[in-house]
């Protein structure tokens, strides 16, 4: 999905470092490198003599920062919705620590199911069937009514982004709920769907992965169109706050050089929530 490091020495480091990882594992590694964001994690598919094929993510960070919510969440994640939703099962866990950077790798279910799209901004239309839908909002429904003591968005933030994005003020959270905390097709699986990546869980404003994944699908009208009918509560006021939350985001997010030829459309979605009503809203 993202390049490798673009400093050589951290590139190898980080083989190094998933080498052991899989050997400590069990494991032999037997696919191709599949790298990160900013080369944060490298990951690769690998076979184990009792599972079979796994899935082995490596994740690095400097050994003061090796804490939080990007640490734990695969594994808090995995003890809490493993068995009840569609997402690969984490098998193991293996942590050490080299030249001052930590080191955590996580062994999961290997899914052959391509993912829905390549990277997060879905860039052409989808035509997902009915099941697909009925099964993602499901899901979420599930994941939306488990208590979690982890916080994916807090107030100060955005009090304190909104105005500097957007020229508002930042609207207040009143309904809370947990999400999966990064909801793109890139991390939703083409069939079934599974569910992906779960570092960033937590307590969010309700609505916000439905907000997420109508965000990042902005450029294929269509496909936003279906989020809308499928996730009505994007129609009410909680969902609107968690639209302009999700847009600050992503423009933060363009303003450190991700995803640029998103902030029109950004924008746009912005100035319709701006409004009184929310019944002329469209992507």
């Amino acid at each position: 999905m993202y390049s490798p490091p673009t400093d050589p020495a951290d590139q190898q480091r980080m083989r190094r470092a998933f080498a052991r990882s899989a050997e400590t594992l069990g494991v032999t590694i037997a696919g191709p490198e599949v790298w990160g964001w900013h080369g944060r994690t490298l990951s690769s598919r690998a076979e184990h003599t009792a599972r079979g094929s796994c899935w082995l993510r490596l994740l690095s960070a400097p050994q003061e920062k090796a804490a939080g919510k990007l640490w734990d969440g695969n594994r808090l994640a995995a003890a809490l919705f493993d068995g009840h939703i569609r997402k690969p099962l984490l098998y193991d866990v293996a942590k050490s620590s080299s030249d001052g950077r930590a080191y955590q790798a996580e062994l999961h279910q290997y899914i052959t199911e391509p993912a829905a799209s390549q990277g997060p901004v879905l860039r052409t239309e989808l035509d997902p069937p009915d099941a697909w839908w009925y099964s993602l909002r499901t899901d979420l429904e599930h994941v939306n009514a488990v208590t979690a003591d982890r916080v994916a968005v807090r107030q100060e933030w955005v009090d304190r982004s909104v105005p500097r994005f957007l020229d508002m003020p930042g609207p207040q959270i009143t309904d809370w709920a947990t999400a999966h905390g990064d909801m793109h097709t890139a991390n939703l699986t083409s069939t079934s769907p599974y569910l992906l990546d779960w570092e960033g869980f937590g307590l969010a404003p309700v609505g916000y992965d439905a907000a997420m994944l109508l965000a990042y699908s902005l450029l294929a009208p269509a496909f936003a169109h279906q989020v809308r009918a499928i996730f009505p509560v994007l129609t009410t006021e909680p969902g609107r706050v968690a639209q302009i939350i999700v847009i600050t985001e992503l423009l933060q997010s363009v303003s450190r050089g991700d995803h640029p030829e998103l902030a029109p459309a950004l924008r746009r979605l912005a100035a319709q929530l701006a409004s009184p009503t929310l019944k002329d809203v469209t992507p």
